[in-house]
């Protein structure tokens, strides 16, 4: 999926997906990757950007925005709230300005239903505006992923919060006055959620236990320049100095480093060499330990990395899922993909979400030989993959089964794009571009 649009048009534009989440790509495994691959900004960063332009009526600019579904679907919800915007194609990604001049009204419940990620939209238009009403969030179904850290951090701010037929309401009749709050886990969304509310409320906010994601300091840097005063910046301790209105500002967005890993993923598996442009080693956390520990070889260069592998080379190696700077949950299906290649087993360990192995049974399909328990996978290596009908779950199942099908014998059919849309923009056509044998049709 990719978008349509003008880079020169003068007037407001939303950006319009192209394919149906009918489609399926068509894979054929045996060809080794080559070439360039730039990384789109990040997925997981770019959505509360977008969000944190509620909290202010002047204007806010965007760069290196993903054109992906997710993107799309934030970007109506916005448009639907009074938010005008205006969408144009840059040389590297999508660049978006946003005007919450008039911001008004209720998001569309089935839109934040849709997506886990527009539950953000409840603390900053409540700030703004005194109330908001939001459906239960939606998104990947990977497990349980309860508001109460989000709810009850918006308490202590001074909201109040009713619950009704699945919708949610928080008022501020009085305004939001800073406060202490200790999160319960070190939630990304809720962490997210906090800081852009506590912009808004009144004296001092001070927030404990916060998630040190690179996406979260991504967006306290945006917030910071749209005038926010924020201490403890990349730390887990933010301190919040509210109150003040906020304005305008110039952001670009990161890297993906889930989109990096899972193209590193991609070329070592197939036993090629990519270049990525975009992501440093640092942004790959504790997988670039992980990755050259199984055999990837990862190099600097100007302006991006270069994997390259020995496919026959590489070797199982452990790992578990772990909040930042752990390796991240959202790698462990693509990095589970690259064990099945890999000599020997490797013990995967879940420790975030109870439902991050849906892709098992898939990848059983294609003749993998993976064991369950719990939250725990033992992968063995096999000396072969053979094509099969396949359907992913979530945007890293799929991505996840999407990598399998480069190493599998015949054709694999992948379904559930959907998925892989809300996650990576003309995934089909870039790979292809890589040298993969991989087409998208309808069906």
């Amino acid at each position: 999926m990719h978008f349509t649009g003008s880079a020169h048009s003068a007037r407001s534009v939303l950006p319009k997906p192209v394919g149906s989440p009918e489609d399926v790509l068509v894979l054929k495994g045996g060809r080794p990757l080559q070439g360039i691959w730039r990384v789109d900004g990040a997925k997981n960063a770019a959505l509360p950007l977008m969000v944190a332009t509620l909290l202010t009526d002047g204007l806010v600019t965007l760069t290196n925005l993903p054109g992906i579904l997710d993107v799309a679907v934030l970007a109506e919800l916005l448009s639907s709230l009074g938010v005008e915007q205006h969408w144009s194609y840059a040389e590297i990604g999508l660049r978006a300005t946003f005007a919450g001049v008039r911001v008004t009204g209720q998001p569309d419940p089935e839109g934040v239903r849709r997506m886990r990620a527009s539950f953000l939209i409840l603390g900053p238009l409540m700030a703004r505006t005194g109330i908001a009403t939001v459906a239960l969030p939606g998104g990947d179904a990977i497990g349980s992923r309860p508001v109460d850290i989000h709810l009850d951090g918006l308490r202590a701010l001074g909201a109040e919060i009713e619950m009704e037929h699945g919708l949610i309401t928080a008022r501020a009749p009085t305004g939001l006055k800073g406060a202490r709050y200790t999160l319960g886990f070190p939630s990304v969304g809720a962490t997210e959620h906090l800081v852009m509310t506590a912009t808004l409320a009144e004296g001092r906010t001070e927030l404990i236990n916060c998630a040190r994601e690179p996406e979260v300091t991504d967006l306290c840097r945006l917030l910071a320049a749209m005038g926010a005063k924020i201490d403890g910046i990349g730390t887990d301790r933010l301190t919040i100095h509210g109150g003040e209105r906020l304005g305008g500002a110039v952001h670009r967005t990161i890297p993906d480093r889930i989109e990096a890993g899972t193209i590193i993923v991609a070329a070592a598996v197939s036993g090629g060499r990519v270049e990525l442009r975009g992501p440093t080693l640092d942004d790959l956390g504790a997988a670039y330990s992980l990755l050259t520990a199984t055999g990837v070889r990862l190099t600097e260069v100007e302006g991006g990395l270069i994997a390259e592998a020995d496919a026959s080379g590489l070797i199982g190696t452990d790992f578990v899922t772990q909040p930042y700077p752990g390796v991240a949950t959202d790698l462990q299906p693509p990095l589970m993909a690259l064990m099945l290649r890999a000599a020997g087993s490797a013990r995967i360990d879940e420790t975030l979400f109870e439902n991050r192995f849906r892709h098992v049974d898939d990848l059983r399909r294609l003749g993998a030989d993976i064991t369950v328990r719990g939250r725990t996978a033992l992968v063995r290596g096999v000396p072969r993959l053979t094509g099969a009908p396949v359907r992913g779950t979530d945007v890293r199942a799929a991505s996840c089964l999407a990598i399998a099908g480069l190493m599998a014998e015949g054709e694999t059919i992948l379904e559930g794009l959907d998925h892989l849309d809300r996650g990576h923009a003309a995934f089909a056509e870039r790979l292809a571009a890589l040298g993969a044998d991989v087409t998208r049709h309808g069906r």
